[in-house]
C-alpha cells in the first residue's frame, strides 16, 4: 500500500471535476464521505463511488455516509429507504427493550445491505450521546434515549448490524455530546458538569463499545476536562481520557472540521486536531480552498495510526453475513419501524 493521508474528503457534486480527479490523485486520502448534494439515483452513486476510489488509484479506499436515520439521513426518497430516527427505537426500548434491540439491529442490517450496494462501506453511526427529555433540539431525535443503558444497548445492536452487513461504524461523538448546550454546526457547545458526573452516564456507552474500530470526536467545551479547547482539539480529552483512560485503541476521526464550534483556520484547527491526538481529519463541504488548506496540515499514516486504519479499513471490507432481507423488511414494517415516515 502506497503512502495515505490522514484526511477523509467530500467531493462537490455527483460527479468529480477534473480539479477533484487531480487533487485526489496527488494527496491519497485515506477515504472520503458523501453528502445529499452528491446523490441523485442508486446508479449514480455506485459511479461516484468507484470515481472516488479511482481517483486516489485505491479501490479499498472507504466511503463514509451519515445515515443514521431521521434527519440526519444523506439516502432518502424517492430513490432510496429512509430510515427512521433513532429516538423512536428508543421509545420502543422503554417498553420492550428486547424488541427494541432486535428492530436496531435489523434496520442496521437493511441499512448496511443498502449502503454496501452502493459502494458506501463506512457510516458515522450509532449516535452514542445520552440526552434528556429537555436537550437541545440539534441532537433529540438523534439519540437512542436519556439512560446510559438504552443507549448502550440500541448502540451495540446498530453497530453489530452494521458490521455483519459488511459496512464500518463509527461511534460519536466523544466523549458525549447529550449535555451539550448548542449545535455544534454554528456554536460551540459547552458543557459545565464535572468529569465525575459524565463517568456516570455519557462516558458508559462509549467505554462499553471502546473496542469498535473507529470513534468521532465531539466539537464541545468541556471546562472541568480542558477549559480553553474544545474536545476536538484537546490533548487532555483525546490522548489522555479516551486513548489513556478509556483505553480506546480505534482510529480517532474529528466531527467536520469546518463547523463553526471550532475556532482560527482550517488549517490550523486541522495541524490542532492532529497534535490533540486526533488521526482522520474529516473535511466535508468539497471546497476547493478549504481542502487545500487541510491537505498542508495533514500527514501520512504511519506507525500505530497506520494499524488502527488497516483494522478500520478492514471492518468495512468485510463480506456481509447470510440475511433474510424480506424477513428483515416485513418484521420492521410490522413494527411501524421500517420508513422514517412510519412513525
Amino acid at each position: 500500500m502506497t503512502k495515505q493521508l490522514s484526511t477523509l474528503y467530500g467531493c462537490a457534486g455527483t460527479t468529480l471535476s477534473s480539479w477533484e480527479r487531480a487533487f485526489f490523485g496527488e494527496v491519497r486520502p485515506w477515504g472520503y464521505i458523501l453528502f445529499g448534494r452528491n446523490i441523485e439515483t442508486p446508479a449514480q452513486v455506485k459511479a461516484l463511488t468507484n470515481e472516488l476510489r479511482a481517483a486516489s488509484d485505491d479501490p479499498e479506499a472507504p466511503v463514509f455516509i451519515d445515515q443514521e436515520g431521521g434527519t440526519v439521513s444523506r439516502f432518502k426518497g424517492p430513490h432510496f429507504r429512509h430510515p427512521p430516527a433513532a429516538h423512536l427505537f428508543g421509545a420502543l426500548y422503554e417498553d420492550d427493550p428486547e424488541t427494541a434491540e432486535e428492530a436496531a439491529w435489523l434496520n442496521a442490517r437493511i441499512m448496511a445491505h443498502d449502503l454496501k450496494a452502493l459502494g458506501v462501506n463506512a457510516n458515522f453511526a450509532p449516535v452514542l450521546d445520552v440526552v434528556k427529555k429537555d436537550a437541545h433540539p440539534f441532537l433529540k431525535s438523534r439519540a437512542f434515549g436519556d439512560t446510559a443503558g438504552a443507549v448502550t444497548a440500541l448502540g451495540k445492536a446498530t453497530a453489530l448490524g452494521l458490521r455483519e452487513g459488511g459496512v464500518a461504524p463509527v461511534i460519536k461523538h466523544a466523549p458525549g455530546h447529550g449535555k451539550g448546550d448548542a449545535d455544534s454546526h454554528l456554536a460551540l457547545p459547552r458543557v459545565d458538569l464535572a468529569e465525575n458526573d459524565l463517568e456516570t452516564e455519557d462516558f458508559k456507552p462509549f467505554l462499553a463499545m471502546r473496542k469498535e474500530s473507529m470513534l468521532l470526536t465531539a466539537h464541545v467545551l468541556y471546562t472541568d476536562i480542558d477549559k480553553d479547547r474544545p474536545g476536538t482539539l484537546s490533548p487532555t480529552i483525546v490522548k489522555e481520557l479516551i486513548r489513556a483512560k478509556w483505553g480506546y485503541d480505534g482510529l480517532i476521526i474529528t466531527d467536520d472540521i469546518n463547523m463553526n464550534a471550532l475556532g482560527g483556520t482550517i488549517e490550523e484547527r486541522s495541524r490542532d486536531a492532529l497534535a490533540a491526538g486526533c488521526e482522520i481529519i474529516c473535511h466535508c463541504n468539497g471546497e476547493r480552498e478549504d481542502m487545500e488548506a487541510v491537505a498542508k496540515a495533514s500527514i501520512d499514516l504511519t506507525g500505530d495510526t497506520l494499524r488502527r486504519a488497516d483494522r478500520a479499513r478492514s471492518v468495512s471490507l468485510a463480506l456481509p453475513k447470510p440475511f433474510d432481507l424480506e424477513a428483515a423488511k416485513s418484521r420492521l414494517e410490522a413494527l411501524g419501524l421500517y420508513e422514517a415516515n412510519a412513525a
